[in-house]
């Protein structure tokens, strides 16, 4: 146990200074060509504004275009020369970048732009989604221990297993959403201005890794967030990744175990049927002759015959009495 407890302190050190050091890389390669791109915007809005008076449709939608693809890029059009020096490539934003890329949540906000960044974060995803793997399976077993605690105890108090088994896995669920979405929608509520279902809806999404983009934290322009609160997010996401892939897995094995009783029910139903054919078969008289067989008698006769060969039950006698 203490060994275990070692490899998975080394392996959560080893993976925060993976990420880490992915961060500051990535913020090397693509702060400078952000805030350049930053300048190129608010350039473009004071030339649009002096401009006001004497602009065509061909200019206004040529505007419109390129605050579209300003955002698309990941430069927000929104605010002042001051504004412009804030980049969304600090340690913090670029960590939170690096999480959610291991993690393949994949908002799509931010990306990078260069080509040196680009051909890092292949080869950065390429090591860093194994090694999250590893690392969430690694963490899953050790934040599954309370659970494994609260069933010793349980069974020691002479609980059946099954019951044991289901108390131990509600557990398990409630105190996650508690942890995990509940609480983390609060924050959201407060921080973003989000309303709490919105908030819900932004946590399950991401740490179920479906991630759309369409709510992203540290995106309101008209907000002051601390410096750190992209790095807290990043650790949620992590950490909250360990429960709900643990939590998919379970619902997983669920099913499987309920599709498994499913077949082997109707297995049972089908060899249940087959021994009645085979014993209706084996216990039935000699000379019968089947209603759906084809006979060369009349119906009325083959009736008849029917009939005595199922009260006299041999078929020579049968034949006797019909030649009569």
């Amino acid at each position: 146990m203490c060994s275990d407890k070692i490899l998975t302190g080394l392996l959560a050190v080893s993976y925060a200074i993976y990420l880490l050091l992915g961060a500051i890389v990535f913020r090397a390669l693509e702060k400078n060509e952000e805030l350049e791109q930053k300048r190129a915007v608010i350039q473009m809005k004071v030339a649009f504004l002096q401009n006001l008076a004497h602009l065509t449709e061909a200019d206004v939608e040529q505007f419109v275009k390129n605050l579209t693809d300003a955002v698309q890029r990941g430069v927000y059009p929104v605010g002042n020369e001051s504004q412009a020096e804030d980049s969304n490539w600090d340690l913090c934003n670029s960590f939170f970048f690096v999480a959610a890329m291991v993690s393949t949540i994949g908002y799509g906000t931010l990306c990078p732009k260069t080509v040196a960044g680009q051909i890092f974060c292949v080869f950065f995803a390429s090591f860093g989604i194994p090694f999250t793997i590893v690392f969430l399976h690694r963490v899953s077993k050790m934040l599954f221990l309370p659970c494994e605690r609260l069933g010793r105890c349980l069974y020691e108090r002479g609980m059946r297993k099954k019951k044991i088994k289901f108390l131990t896995l509600l557990f398990f669920l409630v105190m996650g959403i508690l942890v995990f979405l509940c609480l983390p929608s609060v924050v959201f509520q407060v921080m973003e201005g989000w309303s709490y279902s919105e908030g819900f809806y932004f946590a399950f999404i991401t740490l179920s890794t479906i991630g759309f983009g369409d709510y992203v934290v540290d995106k309101q322009p008209d907000r002051n967030y601390p410096s750190y609160y992209r790095f807290l997010v990043a650790i949620w996401i992590i950490f909250g990744l360990v429960w709900i892939a643990f939590l998919f897995n379970l619902l997983t094995t669920l099913l499987e175990d309920t599709e498994k009783k499913i077949a082997q029910n109707l297995h049972k139903r089908g060899k249940a049927g087959k021994d009645n054919e085979e014993n209706r078969k084996r216990y039935q008289p000699a000379g019968f002759v089947s209603a759906e067989e084809p006979s060369l008698l009349g119906s009325g006769d083959a009736q008849k015959t029917v009939s005595l060969a199922a009260h006299l039950g041999d078929a020579k006698q049968v034949e006797t009495i019909f030649s009569l």
